[in-house]
């Protein structure tokens, strides 16, 4: 199972890097949001997500660059932002994707850059120790033979050891590696990772590195981060990379498994010649919930929790209840951030609701954005889909809100209370108790009742938790 951030806070002593509820946005739309991570001295994480999932920000965020808007990161045990930029260069070094440099300098130049924040001005003269610092550097990343080279001639492969050798001269706790492979051919692509797994086990230099190949990540990186604008998954390569986790976070179907000789994992494109052994989750979910900005959190848990299967959705990437739903769901139907709910993506709330047996709808705050999903549940329930409605109203059936005029009224204004449509929010509400919406008072009683509507959901497997 993968260990959550309070999991590994428990078993683990005092981290090298602490990153504490960490949220950030530009032009304040959230991008990350409520980040919480633990590295160790000494550890090798991969950084694993699709283009736009936060990765690079998070790395700006480490290294100082930028602040969080809250939360904060902590290197050993002091936070990042009082620290200053020199002082935090002292500690932690980034090596980014590329660097293009507009003049010609040569390559010990470059690598003797990495002392300027042991320098007490930028043009003063390097002593003796830099120098041999510096030579030192370039010995360890294999290119003290090009120490006269201009920078900008040299390959793509050449040009990241430089890179990674300017960083070395920083004399680093930890290395932070942002896409190390991108641009580069295979033969470069492993030689680089080489080079760091050797730093990271010869020296103990603390590895965070974001990548986008996966069967490199599975070689070389014994602990992987599934990031989604948030930690989807934290844990080994087997416990990450599974087919459901991955579908749901990439959108694309993928085997998982290792090849004939090998001891790592291996990710292909998914074919239909899959054996037995090779298929997981074979029970489809029975169950859907529509939620949205938190108000999922504790239902989605307690799901996983008593091992029932479920989809979720639509709902916005960079949604809290949609970075848990990417862990805990077997299906997520995915919207763009800070965006309405498109025709396209009603489509497929539409065909869920029509694949599974019954629907549960949290206390949501209902929007323009989402109304489209509220009214889709009322067609749903029209139809004849059971449906449960979480309230935090008294009310848990729908006899009792028929014969109870005063906790109906309560209802009502509770749904009024989130209602920002103008009144066809609180009109769907209504009218999902007109089609027989059943009424639960509390996650307990949601429980109960999907467990008696479907008695066979223990059999049903949840891969995270």
């Amino acid at each position: 199972m993968v260990k959550s951030t309070e999991e590994r806070a428990r078993v683990s002593p005092v981290p090298l890097l602490h990153v504490q509820h960490v949220s950030f946005g530009y032009d304040k739309k959230p991008l990350l949001y409520d980040v919480s991570l633990q590295v160790q001295a000494g550890e090798m994480v991969g950084l694993l997500g699709p283009n736009g999932s936060g990765k690079t920000t998070l790395m700006r965020l480490l290294s100082g660059v930028i602040q969080p808007q809250q939360g904060q990161v902590v290197l050993h045990g002091h936070d990042v932002r009082h620290w200053g930029r020199r002082h935090v260069a002292r500690h932690l070094a980034v090596v980014p994707q590329e660097l293009h440099m507009p003049f010609a300098f040569t390559v010990e130049h470059m690598v003797s850059m990495g002392r300027t924040p042991f320098l007490t001005s930028f043009w003063r003269t390097q002593r003796e120790k830099d120098q041999q610092i510096t030579y030192e550097a370039m010995v360890s990343a294999g290119i003290a033979q090009l120490a006269d080279r201009l920078f900008n001639e040299l390959s793509g492969g050449e040009r990241q050891r430089v890179l990674i050798a300017m960083a070395l001269a920083q004399q680093p706790d930890v290395l932070l590696l942002d896409e190390p492979t991108a641009h580069l051919d295979i033969k470069y692509q492993i030689e680089t990772l080489e080079l760091v797994q050797h730093l990271n086990r010869e020296r103990g230099m603390t590895i965070l590195a974001a990548l986008h190949d996966l069967n490199l990540a599975s070689r070389y990186f014994s602990r992987l981060l599934l990031f989604q604008r948030g930690i989807v998954a934290d844990g080994s390569p087997a416990e990450v990379l599974t087919p459901g986790l991955l579908r749901r976070v990439y959108d694309v179907q993928v085997q998982v498994g290792i090849l004939r000789g090998s001891e790592h994992l291996s990710i292909q494109p998914f074919t239909h010649r899959v054996n037995e052994q090779e298929v997981m989750d074979t029970v489809p979910a029975r169950l859907h919930v529509i939620a949205g900005g938190g108000a999922g959190e504790l239902v989605m848990r307690a799901l996983a929790d008593a091992h029932i299967s479920f989809t979720a959705g639509a709902l916005n990437s960079g949604d809290s209840d949609h970075a848990l739903a990417l862990r805990l769901a077997e299906e997520v139907i995915t919207e763009q951030p800070f965006a309405p709910i498109s025709p396209e993506v009603l489509t497929k709330v539409q065909s869920a609701l029509q694949h599974v047996s019954l629907l549960l709808v949290c206390p949501i705050a209902i929007g323009p954005g989402n109304l489209g999903l509220l009214q889709e549940a009322v067609r749903a329930t029209q139809r004849g889909l059971p449906t449960l409605l979480l309230t935090s109203s008294m009310v848990t059936n729908t006899a009792a809100a028929a014969s109870n005029v005063e906790n109906l009224s309560g209802l009502i204004d509770e749904f009024a209370s989130r209602d920002y449509t103008g009144g066809l929010g609180v009109r769907s509400i209504e009218q999902l108790i007109e089609a027989g919406v059943i009424l639960v008072g509390s996650i307990g009683e949601a429980l109960a009742e999907i467990k008696q509507r479907l008695p066979d959901t223990e059999t049903n497997s949840v891969r995270f938790s």
